[in-house]
């Protein structure tokens, strides 16, 4: 359903996406993993119709998403950190806002603010929400008028464990509604949990893409074990052919001097994988 091909969009001097291409597939959680400023989310403005860019195309429902109409941008729920929320209005008030908009009744509010889990504070006033029920404020928006594809951008960005966990559920049940998932995040435990497929992102251009297992089993030379001795030192071998000799003869060593304490492996992982790729941790 979305299809982006050689998409660059600059600010001035500077290119902030560079020759973006990759489809996202129907019933699929789709991952755009990058630090902060990578350009996450000027792709989400400029798939939303809200910027416009110099070269390439860019496609939903099989249409120019510049050439989008009000009913088509109907079908997109859109969370985002700058959309910003009525402080002095109510739960329910400021849903109240956006369901005129899309021409939905008070049947859908009440719908997903139970989704949301927010049935019992919608009387009150979003001033005194916590961050994390404005976080699922700004979902249960986003969810008002049954989207076909729901862009969430950084949707668990600062949150406790407990409130991203929840948000996390409602994603993918909305996944398993039908909905098409377009997730940005620098969180690499939360693409590995929730993604089907994602592309990493650095500064602007797309430096890997699979579906997060396949795309760590790519770089199984970065595996590695590690052992803590008796004495409580720590050592950090090699598990790729050319190590397997030396690491076998000091593993087995301190298996007979009897200083082996534990021994684990440390596989690769996306953040291990983005700083191969970068040199740049991914939550910056």
């Amino acid at each position: 359903m979305i299809s982006v091909t050689g998409i660059s969009k600059s600010f001035g001097d500077k290119k902030v996406l560079d020759d973006v291409s990759f489809t996202v597939n129907d019933g699929e959680i789709f991952g755009l993993l990058g630090p902060s400023g990578a350009g996450k989310t000027t792709l989400i403005r400029v798939l939303t119709g809200q910027l416009k860019f110099e070269e390439g195309a860019a496609l939903i429902n099989g249409k120019d998403v510049r050439k989008l109409a009000g009913t088509d941008k109907k079908q997109f729920g859109v969370m985002m950190d700058d959309f910003g929320l009525y402080e002095r209005l109510t739960c329910y008030q400021n849903l109240c806002v956006f369901a005129d908009i899309y021409g939905v009744g008070d049947r859908e509010i009440r719908r997903v603010l139970q989704e949301v889990k927010l049935t019992d504070a919608e009387k009150k006033e979003v001033k005194k929400l916590s961050k994390g029920m404005k976080e699922r404020l700004r979902l249960a928006r986003a969810l008002l008028s049954k989207p076909k594809v729901l862009f969430l951008d950084e949707p668990t960005s600062g949150l406790d464990p407990q409130t991203a966990s929840e948000i996390h559920e409602i994603i993918k049940k909305r996944k398993d509604a039908g909905t098409i998932i377009f997730l940005t995040t620098h969180n690499m435990a939360e693409a590995e949990k929730l993604c089907d497929h994602l592309v990493l992102l650095n500064e602007g251009k797309i430096v890997e893409r699979g579906e997060p297992k396949e795309l760590c089993l790519r770089y199984d030379h970065q595996k590695r074990i590690e052992l803590v001795t008796t004495d409580g030192e720590c050592f950090s071998m090699g598990m790729n052919k050319e190590d397997a000799d030396e690491t076998s003869r000091q593993i087995a060593a301190y298996l007979k001097d009897g200083k082996l304490s534990t021994i684990h492996s440390k596989e690769p992982n996306l953040e291990t994988v983005f700083m191969e790729l970068t040199g740049r941790k991914l939550e910056v």
